[in-house]
């Protein structure tokens, strides 16, 4: 069965309207013989004489009348999915995002968030899930929306990427613990019994290379996969975290966080999504959100003494 050609439903539905050959073909742009031949075209496609003469005029057929109505909807609806989309009303948009996302963001920026997405789209829900790989199928297929992380260079043809803020790592250690007093020297800070967070399992980062540079060598007790893990046991022990110090504001309350004694190039937290996602407009509207909140928020402990 041949594929009926879509564009004469456009014309159809103008013949139908004015009832003219002449002042169909003047509203289309079309002159009026190319306009007969779309008449031929559509009555040959519908088996039906569509419009017929009567005196000097055209009426309609019975089957025309029956599908004036209907291709009229069917015209609008696509003029209006092929628009531009209009300006979005948060106010009335319904819809669910998910985002994934380090530990320490949601407990340092999901209640802002939260609070001012709700006052703004009550009808928006929030749904965020642990980032525990780089990789980004998730935000390919759709499953993921929006998700932050840490921009080294640039992040790839494959997905958008746009600042939220500068981070830098601190030091981190219980109340009372003895680097809580005094100068923390390299050879000081070596010293200690230290935490290495690491989402893949390495037992050596940048702080070791760091240290390296004079000569000295720290202690890693453990190793953990997340911010969280390390901070709750340099709360209860006398073990020694380093941690990002703007996304774990929240999560260092009531510990002592102090400089580094060694220099590490600070790193750049990012929103990451998908091309295909940029021009929707809900989904700019829920990046605005985000980097409002980030450039809004300090979480309790985020400058270091």
């Amino acid at each position: 069965m041949a594929v009926p050609d879509l564009n004469l439903l456009v014309t159809l539905d103008v013949l139908l309207a004015e009832g003219s050959v002449a002042r169909a073909a003047g509203r289309l742009g079309l002159s009026p013989s190319a306009m007969s031949r779309a008449l031929a075209r559509l009555r040959e496609t519908t088996g039906d004489p569509l419009l017929v003469r009567a005196g000097r005029g055209l009426v309609p057929t019975p089957r025309a009348l029956e599908l004036r109505e209907r291709v009229g909807r069917i015209v609008q609806d696509a003029q209006t999915a092929l628009r531009p989309q209009e300006n979005l009303d948060p106010g009335r948009l319904a819809r669910s995002f998910t985002l994934r996302v380090r530990d320490g963001f949601v407990e340092n920026f999901g209640p802002e968030l939260i609070a001012w997405i709700g006052e703004r789209a009550p009808g928006v829900r929030l749904r965020f899930v642990p980032k525990t790989d780089k990789d980004s199928a998730a935000l390919r297929d759709g499953t993921v929306d929006l998700e932050t992380g840490v921009v080294e260079g640039t992040a790839g043809p494959e997905l958008r990427a746009q600042a939220l803020f500068r981070d830098r790592f601190v030091g981190v250690v219980r109340a009372g613990h003895p680097l809580a007093r005094g100068e923390i020297t390299p050879a000081r800070y070596a010293s200690g019994r230290h935490v290495l967070v690491s989402r893949r399992g390495r037992d050596r980062g940048a702080i070791d290379d760091a240290l390296e540079a004079f000569g000295l060598r720290r202690d890693v007790a453990t190793v953990v996969g997340d911010f969280g893990t390390g901070l709750a046991l340099a709360r209860s022990s006398d073990l020694i975290a380093a941690v990002p110090e703007r996304q774990t504001g929240r999560l260092r309350a009531g510990l002592h966080s102090f400089k580094l004694p060694v220099d590490l190039p600070g790193i750049t937290v990012a929103l990451l999504w998908h091309p295909r996602m940029d021009a929707d407009p809900a989904h700019r509207w829920l990046r605005g959100c985000v980097r409002e909140v980030c450039l809004s928020t300090a979480g309790p402990g985020d400058t270091v003494r």
